[in-house]
């Protein structure tokens, strides 16, 4: 049996052939109803456009300061960078390190990894590390929080009004379309570039036959071969109508 294109359901381990999903059509197990994956658009110039705006975006973030305090005639801005040095200053290393991990390092490591293999995809191939790189991307996004950041220095600007004056600077701005890109980039599940990456190394090993007598040798083939599994039910949303799988029988051990 070729062992290409199949899916276990998570649930009750069931094998299924994999079908490939447009649009918005959701892979449910017909066994135990569970949902598999779900299918999204092919089309990756969208989410390549808003991974690389959100990366412009945080570094203008991380470049210019988040506000400017003046009292008594003194002003005092800093950078988040800055914010950092001061907690470690005050031996609140452990505090810095956690701000610095899901503040700059996490979110920009997920948004360069996705450039990364979202950018060759979009050109037709699959880089090196891909699984790597991808297995890294699901590891670091729940640890990116930036719109935690963003909500703790909104508090202290309000609290901080009645003390000085507050001035917001440039890399202020700059966090909040940063956290409404992150919002749109976390919905793209990073899973369906496996199927991208499957389709393309298909397409590119895929031999070609030379005469008629290697075709119906291929065709003969694939009528010859054991039974394959069944089909995943598949329904659309919002679409009721949508195609439903066979029912599969209990896997063979």
């Amino acid at each position: 049996m070729e062992h290409d294109n199949l899916i276990a359901c998570h649930e009750c381990d069931t094998l299924f052939r994999k079908p490939r999903l447009v649009g918005r059509k959701v892979a449910r197990c017909p066994r135990c109803g569970a949902t598999l994956y779900s299918g999204v658009s092919r089309k990756l110039d969208g989410i390549c456009a808003m991974t690389l705006a959100a990366l412009i975006t945080f570094l203008i973030a991380q470049g210019f300061p988040i506000v400017e305090l003046e009292t008594n005639g003194i002003t005092a801005q800093t950078t988040l960078f800055g914010a950092l040095i001061a907690l470690w200053n005050e031996n609140m290393q452990i505090v810095a390190v956690m701000v610095f991990c899901s503040t700059i390092l996490f979110p920009l490591t997920e948004l360069v990894a996705l450039l990364y293999v979202l950018i060759p995809l979009r050109s037709g191939y699959v880089p090196a590390g891909f699984n790597r790189v991808l297995r890294a991307i699901q590891f670091v996004r729940p640890w990116g929080m930036i719109e935690v950041f963003m909500l703790g220095v909104l508090i202290t600007i309000v609290k901080m009004v009645s003390l000085a004056r507050v001035i917001p600077e440039a890399a202020l701005f700059a966090f909040g379309a940063l956290t409404l890109m992150f919002a749109v980039v976390v919905t793209f599940d990073p899973r369906i570039l496996w199927d991208l990456a499957d389709e393309l190394g298909a397409r590119n090993q895929r031999p070609l036959p030379r005469t008629s007598a290697d075709s119906a040798a291929t065709a003969l083939g694939s009528v010859a071969g054991p039974p394959a599994p069944p089909t995943l039910q598949t329904d659309a949303d919002p679409d009721p109508d949508a195609t439903r799988g066979v029912p599969p029988a209990p896997r063979r051990g």
